[in-house]
């Protein structure tokens, strides 16, 4: 399966996987910005992609800017449909308190390519019981060990 990666920024960096058994491949920033704490930016990556049939590009924060810097992606995960041809964004949120610099060259998010699959929509007038039933937001308990 392929990922095809248009260029649209001479500075871009194609992502590439870091280790053999990598999930997500590097974003990489095309441009210097610097985040305010509690600011967000769209940082622009230079590329545009064509994903391979009945997939989506899911776009991550990474860890080590998450646990460092607090640095994350806004609307993680980001999607992106295989029909978008446009160049690829990522809205990067400062939750700390000091500012902080993206570089040109950073690696600031990772893409990860996903199935997808598609469903029909069909309404009901009832839906099957469960044991859980509508029931969330900790109605499982909380661990204590």
């Amino acid at each position: 399966m392929k990922l095809k990666v248009l260029k649209l920024n001479p500075e871009a960096i194609i992502p590439q996987y870091q280790h053999q058994d990598d999930s997500g491949l590097d974003l990489i920033s095309t441009e210097a910005v610097e985040l305010q704490p509690g600011d967000s930016q769209l940082i622009p990556t230079g590329i545009a992609i064509e994903l391979p049939p009945n997939t989506e590009a899911q776009i991550r924060p990474r860890s080590g800017l998450a646990l460092q810097h607090q640095i994350t992606v806004l609307n993680t995960p980001g999607t992106i449909d295989r029909s978008f041809r446009g160049e690829i964004g990522v809205i990067l949120i400062n939750h700390g308190k000091d500012n902080f610099q993206v570089t040109q060259g950073m690696k600031i998010a990772q893409i990860v390519i996903a199935p997808v699959i598609r469903v029909e929509v069909e309404e009901t007038q009832k839906l099957t019981q469960t044991s859980r039933a509508a029931n969330g937001f900790g109605s499982t308990g909380y661990y204590s060990p």
